[in-house]
């Protein structure tokens, strides 16, 4: 019999904590109402408090679906509704606690979905701060608030990355890009840490990507697929790669990264605002 998830566990740093495999909570936030907070029922662990609809992780599930999963059962927040953009995790060695940071991709109609919720709230950011709030959840704040909102986009000079390694992609560069572009699909599921992409949030936060691959010449063709946008290149690929990262630029809170060792275009993208990440870095935390 598997053991149960939801139990209190004894954690090295002295404390009780929710969660046999550790704990979630989504922060969700939408810029026309605040972020989407929840008061708790006075009977749970720091109850009365306010917090972020989340729970246990059950065995086997990621942190960022049972984040998901608890927003639906607590908040009656769809699942679809939501696009999860980073996750910060606070980690005690034999316990670990994930924030998944969200925006609102579709129309939200929350509402009190189970007992363990007393209240749901929308709350602007700099209000956030007055309420009573869960200890933990408080002193995370600051640093959450500062991602709110923001996006990792990466733009993906297919030509370089795929010119990078000798796996016979001159004979045959269509093919390349295809098994370039899958590979790439695989950030959707595991993210870039933060330390890899350079986004300033710190070593504890991982960000899933928009992935936009840019191709040129006999690669051109190769179409998108869940988690990959892909852009034709008319002309040269430079010039496409630059007019997709000022496109990207245009919501300045966004971290753009174009993956390229190409250095004048490095010097193009970088002067737009956008950092620049080497082919063999991002192969790297590619999946084969």
């Amino acid at each position: 019999m598997t053991p149960p998830a939801n139990v209190f566990v004894r954690c090295s740093c002295g404390r009780l904590h929710w969660g046999r495999h550790g704990a979630a909570g989504l922060l969700l936030s939408d810029p026309a109402r605040g972020v989407l907070l929840q008061r708790r029922a006075w009977w749970v662990h720091h109850g009365r408090t306010w917090a972020l609809p989340g729970g246990a992780l059950e065995a086997g599930e990621t942190p960022r679906e049972a984040a998901v999963r608890e927003a639906r059962e607590e908040a009656a927040v769809a699942p679809g509704t939501v696009r999860t953009l980073s996750a910060s995790v606070v980690e005690h060695g034999d316990w670990r606690y994930t924030t998944v940071v969200a925006s609102v991709a579709g129309r939200i109609e929350e509402r009190v979905a189970n007992s363990e919720s007393a209240e749901l709230r929308w709350v602007r950011p700099d209000e956030v701060a007055g309420f009573r709030l869960h200890r933990d959840f408080a002193a995370a704040w600051p640093g959450l608030r500062a991602q709110l909102d923001r996006a990792l986009v990466l733009v993906v000079d297919g030509a370089n990355v795929v010119g990078s390694r000798p796996d016979g992609w001159w004979r045959d560069r269509f093919g390349a890009a295809v098994r370039l572009r899958d590979q790439l699909a695989s950030l959707s599921v595991t993210g870039l840490p933060d330390a890899v992409v350079g986004g300033g949030a710190g070593a504890d936060w991982t960000w899933w990507p928009r992935v936009i691959l840019v191709v040129e010449g006999r690669a051109r063709g190769v179409e998108p697929i869940p988690g990959v946008e892909v852009v034709d290149a008319e002309t040269d690929g430079d010039s496409a790669i630059v007019a997709v990262t000022a496109e990207a630029r245009s919501r300045p809170g966004d971290h753009v990264v174009v993956a390229t060792a190409d250095r004048e275009l490095k010097s193009r993208v970088t002067a737009l605002g956008a950092t620049t990440l080497g082919p063999a870095t991002l192969l790297a935390e590619l999946r084969p």
